[in-house]
């Protein structure tokens, strides 16, 4: 009898020896799905030298660890990697899997879903399992003004790519018992059409938004120069980070990393404070698990303050400046 298509497979995505955070975050994800699906919940690691990474994953999670150990495999090679972990999906079966929405990501899981010939949804928000037991995939759609369900009831497994910071990591067990399982990897140079020969990380120049406690993000409606100037003083002030919409990377305010939704990054600081935004899907779907949110904005009907736990309507740049000068006179109490 052939294998039955049951439980939940994560890709783990690890450089330079260190798990990537929402890798983590998968396994948390695959743990609550788990426990209205059944089945195990396992993941595939791949590179060189990482098997000591193997009872980490277990301690976040994993039942089962998949390693792919070789030395063609110290920095990722998109062959090497999809045709491993396509014949891993065919010999297990599992009923879901699950990859990071990064890089190296989203690289991976189409070719592997193109393979095995099922469905893949990209840049999932929120992943539920509907009554009849199968994945609800929920993306925004239509331009970001809904968000769509997407299901894959006939083809397995069913895939999926998560934007990092959509899930919870749980917390860390090291007294979770798991199965480390060695696969025998055999790699050609003749299969490496394209080679990663080196990798860089470059260290942000400042602190990234998904680690601040405190944001403060711009929108089109002080998209200038000197509205971010400000921004990035109020940050400064409060210990935070700066962040903002499409519009304010598009107009060079901002840089990539520091975009806030869909396209961008996903975050859930202890304070988010929106300058001038109107509150469109895609940048709402980033910002929904911030403790509080604070919007200011002119337009007294715009979508953001349908999300806000406090909402002021005014203009932001007259506002901005007031809110900083008071900041500065408090402080200067402080050290008086």
């Amino acid at each position: 009898m052939p294998k039955e298509w049951k439980g939940i497979m994560t890709f783990t995505e690890q450089r330079f020896g260190q798990i990537e955070e929402v890798s983590l975050e998968l396994l948390g994800g695959a743990r609550t799905l788990a426990e209205k699906t059944g089945g195990d919940v396992s993941t595939f690691l791949i590179g060189h030298n990482i098997k000591n990474l193997a009872k980490e994953l277990i301690a976040y999670g994993a039942d089962k660890v998949f390693v792919a150990d070789h030395p063609s495999l110290t920095y990722y090679q998109s062959d090497a990697c999809t045709k491993i972990f396509t014949n891993l999906i065919h010999e297990q079966k599992p009923d879901i899997v699950l990859i990071g929405a990064t890089s190296i990501g989203m690289d991976l899981a189409p070719r592997v879903a193109a393979k095995l010939q099922t469905g893949l949804s990209a840049h999932v928000v929120k992943l539920e399992i509907g009554p009849d037991g199968i994945l609800r995939q929920i993306v925004p759609g239509f331009g970001g003004n809904v968000m769509a369900v997407v299901t894959c009831p006939e083809k397995r497994p069913q895939m999926a790519t998560v934007r990092p910071g959509i899930l919870k990591k749980i917390a860390k067990d090291e007294s979770r018992q798991g199965e480390i399982i060695e696969l025998d990897v055999k790699i050609s140079e003749e299969e490496l059409k394209a080679k990663t020969l080196e990798m860089k990380i470059e260290p942000p120049p400042e602190l990234p938004i998904e680690k601040a406690e405190i944001v403060i993000a711009g929108g089109w409606g002080i998209c200038d120069k000197e509205c971010f100037n400000m921004l990035k003083e109020l940050a400064k002030l409060l210990g935070g980070a700066v962040g903002g919409t499409r519009p304010v990377l598009d107009e060079d305010l901002i840089k990539e990393d520091q975009m806030i939704g869909q396209s961008g990054k996903i975050i859930a600081p202890k304070v988010y404070i929106g300058f001038g935004i109107s509150g469109e899907m895609h940048h709402v779907v980033g910002i929904l698990d911030s403790d509080t949110i604070i919007a200011i904005n002119i337009d007294s009907k715009a979508p953001i303050f349908d999300f806000v736990d406090y909402g002021v309507i005014g203009d932001a740049k007259e506002i901005l400046p007031r809110l900083i000068k008071k900041l500065k006179e408090k402080l200067e109490r402080k050290q008086c």
